[in-house]
This record gives structure tokens, C-alpha cells and sequence, in this order.
């Protein structure tokens, strides 16, 4: 158990895992992924790893400043692992603390992002940062937007990078810097996974060894009234999706947003219908 952060098994009960989370800001659940998951989903990243730029050049430069110069990105994995759409997107651990956690504040929640974050030897520790700052212009206070996890595909430890955790900080003023003794490496057997609210101060940590690429897989959820980070409909466009189970399209973000009981609207229609529907019924 990593000091501060409680920490679960797989099978433990969603509601407690999502107390704890709210409570502190961010919780390790261990074995969230089989070993068996885990291998395939390591095999089928192993190709698009292979091709990514640890300089992370062709991306915006504020946001290539922010992964650093030894990080090999793999985005749109929901298109080049089935594995993670079917065994990690739609874990009942993961919907069961988003449906306590974001549900409240919608209709239906979605994926935000899921990417591959390989920090290679050299990597600088990140800014400490809230995710959910990238939708500066929600007014504060507001409910929780986002739901986020880390899942090792390797060994994390405090020298390979793992993530770094600021407890409680999902309760402090913005503008509250953490000191050193406030903040907790997130060090987990590969296979486990940190989750953590979009309100809490984090950051990948340095990696000081000499050899080892600190593998992780970052997945996290919105309320389905946001724009997502990851265009998810390019990412994983409809001759893809429509071979993933249901409830990975509907995660993905092909599902209305209905909140017309709550008087609300119908977002992300197609044609005045569900485009899951409509994937389901052959005509998308």
C-alpha cells in the first residue's frame, strides 16, 4: 500500500472503492487487469510503441513541453487494442466508481482519453497539475467532471516514474502548492491501477533509472455534456467501433446524452437518433 492512498482489490465493492476516492482524492485498486489481460493488451500496444517518437515533436509544443523529450504516446487505443475496449474501458470497477462519482452531474458519462504514457530513463518528474483544469472555462465550484486512473503495465516504483499523488488535494484553494512531504508515489504491481479525481493535484514521476521505460495506460471518463480531450469519433471511427460490444461504443462516446426527464436535451444525436442505434441496426 502506498503511504496515504488506501488501497483495494479487484473485487472489492464499488462503493467503497468510490468513497474512499472522494474522500481522499485518489485510491490504488490492485489486479485490475488479469494477468492474462495484461499480457494481451502489452502485445497489442507493443507495434504502435514501437513507432512512437519519444521526442513527442509532432505534437503542439506547450503540450509535447509537457510530456518531455523520453515519452513514447500511443493515443487512440480503443483502434489498436481490443483488449483495452472491451477488458479495461468497460472494468465494472471503473463504471461502478464513475456511476457514484460522475452520474450525479449527468445523464451519461463517456471516455475522455485513453493513451499509452511510456516514460523512458531521463524523464523529468510533470508540473503538478488538476486534469480537469483543461476545461478552464467551467465556472467553480462545480461537481466532479472527471474520473482518471494510471494502470501500470509494468512494475511502477518511485524510481521508474510512478504517478504522484497530492491526497486531500481535490478539497484545497487552486492556488495551494503541496510541499514534498504532501505528496505520495502511486507504486503498484503491474496490472493495478490509480484512480484519482480530476480535482487532484498529480503528476508523472522522474524516471532515475538507467534502463526501465515506466509503462502506464491512462483511461478516464467526463460527464457526457463535456468535450472530450481525444476526438474519440476519429480516434475510433465507426467501421471500428462497430465491432466492440455495446457498452464500449456507448463509452466511446456513440450514445446519445439524453437528459430529456431531467428537462434537459438530446446531445450527440445523428439524424434526431441514437447513433448507437443506428450502429446497431447496420445503418452507421
Amino acid at each position: 500500500m502506498a503511504a496515504g492512498l488506501e488501497t483495494f482489490n479487484a473485487d472489492a465493492a464499488p462503493d467503497q472503492v468510490a468513497q474512499a476516492l472522494l474522500e481522499h482524492g485518489g485510491v490504488i485498486v490492485e489486479g485490475l487487469l488479469s494477468e492474462e489481460s495484461l499480457r494481451r493488451l502489452n502485445e497489442e500496444v507493443e507495434a504502435p510503441l514501437a513507432d512512437a517518437d519519444p521526442g513527442m515533436s509532432h505534437l503542439n509544443p506547450a503540450v509535447g513541453f509537457f510530456f518531455g523529450k523520453r515519452t513514447r504516446h500511443v493515443a487512440g487505443l480503443a483502434s489498436k487494442s481490443r483488449t483495452f475496449a472491451t477488458d479495461l474501458l468497460c472494468h465494472p470497477v471503473l463504471t461502478g466508481v464513475c456511476d457514484r462519482v460522475l452520474l450525479p452531474a449527468c445523464a451519461r458519462y463517456q471516455m475522455n482519453l485513453g493513451h499509452i504514457i511510456d516514460r523512458g530513463p531521463g524523464s523529468e518528474q510533470q508540473l503538478i497539475h488538476r486534469d480537469e483544469l483543461v476545461w478552464v472555462h467551467v465556472p467553480r465550484p462545480h461537481p466532479e467532471l472527471q474520473v482518471a486512473s494510471m494502470t501500470a503495465l509494468v512494475d511502477f516504483t518511485s524510481q521508474n516514474g510512478a504517478t504522484r499523488l497530492v491526497p486531500g488535494s481535490h478539497r484545497w484553494e487552486y492556488d495551494r502548492t503541496p510541499e514534498d512531504s504532501e505528496i505520495v508515489d502511486a507504486e503498484m504491481a503491474a496490472g493495478s491501477s490509480v484512480i484519482y479525481l480530476g480535482s487532484t493535484l498529480h503528476a508523472g514521476g522522474a524516471n532515475e533509472t538507467p534502463d526501465v521505460w515506466r509503462r502506464g495506460l491512462h483511461l478516464s471518463y467526463v460527464v457526457g455534456w463535456l468535450r472530450t480531450e481525444e476526438n474519440n469519433y476519429l480516434a475510433t471511427p465507426p467501421g471500428v467501433a462497430r465491432t466492440l460490444p455495446r457498452a464500449s461504443q456507448e463509452l466511446i462516446g456513440y450514445a446519445v446524452h439524453d437528459a430529456i426527464e431531467d428537462a434537459g436535451g438530446y446531445l450527440g444525436m445523428l439524424g434526431m437518433r441514437d447513433p448507437v442505434e443506428l450502429m446497431r441496426d447496420g445503418e452507421l
